[in-house]
């Protein structure tokens, strides 16, 4: 018990510091993350092959 409120009373500075960072101006518009992928287009093709391959393959197994 003792170890634990010494490990808490220890730690008990690093959570009153501020973030150190600039603050961001709310007029502006941020930029996009230049890893930022959208996957609406790739998604809704993959999706749309999968659902074409599933009654592709339906068809095929009614027809025997």
């Amino acid at each position: 018990m003792a170890v634990a409120g010494l490990l808490l009373a220890a730690s008990a500075p690093s959570f009153g510091q501020e973030s150190g960072g600039p603050t961001p101006d709310p007029t502006t518009t941020p930029t996009p993350d230049p890893t930022a992928v959208p996957l609406d287009g790739g998604a809704s093709l993959l999706a749309a092959a999968g659902i074409g391959f599933g009654i592709r393959k339906l068809r095929a197994r009614f027809r025997r």
